[in-house]
């Protein structure tokens, strides 16, 4: 599912709601959610999951064309953590 499929499927469940309006409500959703990330906030949703920043340290990586060295910073990367009831639902098939 990509974003046009979700406020496709939320437009056929509240039916009183123009399509514009609910894009205009998830992309204030996402547009939230990336704000919050890249100020280093941690984001939870009971049921679904948690997203956070995790820091990754710098190493030395290599260019797997030429097989050079490279060196890799810091990067702040996002990570996503599956919530119980999210994860109890995939595996039962719900």
């Amino acid at each position: 599912m990509n974003k046009s499929d979700l406020i496709e499927a939320l437009t056929q469940r509240l039916s009183n709601l123009p399509a514009k309006d609910i894009e205009i409500i998830v992309n204030t959703i996402f547009d939230s959610m990336t704000t919050a990330l890249s100020q280093g906030d941690r984001i939870e949703i009971r049921g679904f999951g948690s997203f956070e920043v995790r820091v990754r340290q710098p190493r030395q990586g290599r260019n797997p064309k030429t097989g050079e060295s490279v060196d890799v910073g810091l990067r702040k990367v996002p990570f996503f953590k599956v919530g119980k009831e999210l994860r109890e639902r995939v595996n039962n098939g719900k």
